[in-house]
């Protein structure tokens, strides 16, 4: 059977054959520059990632909540599911963080997988519960993921560190390791003919398993390189506001008019694809104008300018909210 290819080659791979979405030079350029000014702050760091998940406690922690880590946007435009933890109130992707952090302090072992593997949809339903009429969409296959993963967990070694460790340090073959034995983690498809994969959840699950062994001291992570930007619906975004991407008048049209992208649309796939190679052209620039300038190697890969972006998309969304984000219900982002 045909290997997929990886997806920084599936990420050159769609964007040169992309029909509905473009990568442009001029916002490359000025993205890189906004990095390379920022080269010596904590925000392209390890440590940046800290911020974009302040709740993060463990690696048991990190294993669920990266595995039900897709789909938190609201059906038909209604209010965002909302959690309120310690008096603050999260919405998206925070909101699965904070109910999973308010379910251990209320006692539920939700981190331990002899407990995950086996719970009830109810017991996921109720560890998920939201503040405001809307529910989490998708307990079901939230509940269905994560049972899957803790199976998987308890069939090698009982923990998160136990499974990894397997595949040694190796940021590759972390990923590969992930994709192999947890089903819901393949994030593959079919493009012009050629299967290609983005892997969204198991490039960040290995890049949150190095942010929190980094910020511990224990970062010890080789080729992290080889991952690229996770690719999703918020940071797509960013990318069309700060110029790096360019959507074709009928896309952008569509999604205006809140048309749903199935998982596997050729639009989706090239959104998604776009996304992850010009990062890597904003990542190569970036390496150039630091050797150019500073003399030496730059370290930031792409998983920490993601790490940049991602937030960056959250703090700017009321300047973004005339560029529509794309809708695809699915388990993978």
């Amino acid at each position: 059977m045909e290997k997929p290819l990886l997806p920084r080659e599936s990420g050159q791979f769609v964007a040169e054959r992309s029909r509905d979405v473009f990568i442009r030079d001029a916002g490359v350029q000025k993205v890189a520059e906004m990095l390379f000014n920022l080269r010596r702050s904590d925000a392209l760091t390890a440590s940046g990632w800290k911020v974009a998940n302040p709740l993060a406690p463990a690696l048991n922690w990190v294993f669920v909540v990266d595995t039900m880590n897709f789909s938190f946007w609201p059906d038909n435009g209604a209010q965002q599911c909302e959690v309120t933890y310690k008096g603050i109130t999260y919405t998206g992707f925070m909101t699965l963080c904070a109910a999973i952090t308010r379910a251990m302090d209320e006692g539920v072992p939700i981190t331990d997988p002899k407990y995950f593997s086996q719970m009830s949809v109810e017991e996921l339903g109720k560890v998920l519960r939201s503040d405001n009429e809307t529910a989490m969409p998708m307990v079901q296959e939230r509940h269905q993921v994560l049972t899957e993963g803790g199976r998987v967990l308890l069939e090698h070694g009982g923990s998160f560190h136990s499974f990894i460790s397997q595949a040694g340090n190796d940021a590759q073959k972390l990923v590969e390791l992930i994709v192999e034995k947890i089903p819901s983690y393949r994030d593959e498809v079919t493009y012009e003919g050629r299967k290609i994969s983005f892997n969204k959840r198991a490039q960040i699950l290995v890049a949150d398993f190095w942010a929190v062994t980094e910020a511990r001291g224990e970062g010890y992570i080789i080729n992290m390189d080889c991952l690229t930007m996770f690719a999703d619906y918020r940071v797509p975004q960013a990318l069309v506001y700060l110029g790096v991407l360019q959507y074709s008048d009928a896309l952008m049209e569509a999604l205006k008019n809140g048309e749903l992208l199935p998982s596997g649309d050729r639009r989706e796939v090239e959104i998604r694809g776009c996304s992850i190679w010009s990062v890597e052209l904003i990542k190569e620039r970036l390496h150039k104008m630091v050797q150019e300038t500073d003399g030496n190697a730059c370290s930031i890969n792409s998983a920490i300018i993601d790490f940049y972006l991602w937030p960056f998309a959250k703090q700017h969304h009321k300047e973004m909210a005339h560029i529509p984000i794309h809708h695809t219900r699915c388990i993978y982002y």
